[in-house]
């Protein structure tokens, strides 16, 4: 299932909470999370090899 993303490139409102899941899980900020989520849709293995890439380089 694509990911839902309103004109502009925003997330839809109710995935502002994956987006909160995602930041607390990893060692991402909310800002990067929302820009994995919106590149990658619902691809968790990609956003989770990315998010690790993010880690590595802080």
């Amino acid at each position: 299932m694509a990911r839902k993303v309103k004109q502009g490139g925003q997330l839809a409102a109710g995935q502002e909470l994956e987006v909160q899941h995602l930041a607390e899980t990893t060692d991402l900020s909310p800002r990067q999370a929302r820009e994995l989520l919106k590149r990658h849709g619902n691809d968790w293995e990609k956003i989770r090899k990315e998010a690790e890439t993010f880690k590595a380089e802080s």
